[in-house]
């Protein structure tokens, strides 16, 4: 099995790159380099080390396998990432497929092991992910700073641009109607502004995960698990059921005994709660005590 691999995007404007070897999928490279505002240096066939002094990342294609191995080596050793095309042996990282949405960009990377498989995976992502979404990636650009200026509580500002992603501002963009796309944004700026001025309510979703099976997963249960700010559970919950939630969600393990407590206090905080495997009784006790509180069925349930 190849060995995980950290997804990362390199800045590289202004840097140097060097591109060893000569044909194609060397100018192919240095195309690429280039777009994303590298300095290259191509060299077709010959390798010195003192080619890579002040280098940011060395390429290889198509040049002579001695003089591959020499550049791989070399840039290891000094630290520089270097990749050789279709070598994963000689390559100290791989070149993902993209999908391209400027400035969105979507990356899909098998670490060597099937990158035709990779490839498809583009092809099937291409068809799903209009053009528009590029737009709307650009307008979330523009409006940044007042964004932040006006909605510096990072939770607010999160919801808020999640509503406008998923509602009426995408749909605007995707539809072409691209200034009444950014009008819909600044609307809903100011009416999360406005919003920001009053405590808001919390929201405590019960989610019963069923079986542990990541792939028994509802939808519903899949999403919150994408918007929840706080993913509450005792200590013996699925680790893959974990994994599927939000990367920058907290989390917080809680036994049965404190779990009400806990989650009363942090409804109360105005937070977006998912509750992993609740226990009976608790949708009861906490709305005895005044929060809004949501049960969602898992595939167990379901089938009873």
């Amino acid at each position: 099995m190849p060995k995980p691999l950290l997804p990362l995007f390199l800045d590289l404007d202004g840097r140097h790159a060097l591109v060893l070897g000569d044909g194609e999928a060397a100018d192919r490279r240095v195309a690429s380099l280039r777009a994303c505002g590298a300095l290259v240096r191509q060299e077709p066939a010959v390798f010195e080390p003192s080619m890579l002094d002040g280098c940011a990342i060395a390429v290889g294609a198509e040049a002579p396998d001695p003089m591959l191995q020499a550049m791989t080596q070399e840039a290891r050793r000094r630290g520089i990432p270097y990749n050789v095309v279709d070598r994963p042996s000689l390559s100290g990282y791989s070149t993902p497929a993209v999908v391209s949405r400027a400035p969105l960009q979507i990356a899909i990377a098998s670490g060597g092991a099937a990158p035709v498989l990779a490839r498809l995976l583009r092809a099937r992502i291409e068809s799903l992910v209009p053009t528009g979404f590029g737009r709307l990636a650009s307008l979330a650009d523009r409006m940044q700073p007042e964004t932040r200026r006006r909605l510096p509580d990072v939770l607010r500002r999160r919801r808020m641009l999640e509503a406008a992603f998923s509602g009426r501002v995408a749909e605007l963009m995707l539809a072409g109607q691209d200034a009444e796309a950014e009008s819909a944004y600044i609307e809903a700026l100011t009416a999360a502004e406005d919003g920001a001025r009053h405590p808001e309510q919390g929201i405590v979703y019960l989610v019963d995960p069923g079986p542990g099976d990541a792939d028994l997963l509802t939808l519903r249960a899949l999403r919150l698990l994408g918007e929840a700010d706080v993913i509450v559970h005792e200590a013996s919950e699925s680790e893959a059921v974990l994994e599927l939630a939000r990367r920058d969600a907290s989390r917080l393990v809680v036994t049965a005994g404190d779990a009400v407590d806990q989650l009363s206090a942090l409804a109360a905080q105005g937070r977006k709660l998912v509750r992993l495997s609740p226990r009976p009784g608790e949708a009861a006790q906490l709305r005895a005590a005044g929060h809004v509180c949501v049960e969602v069925p898992g595939v167990r349930a379901m089938m009873d």
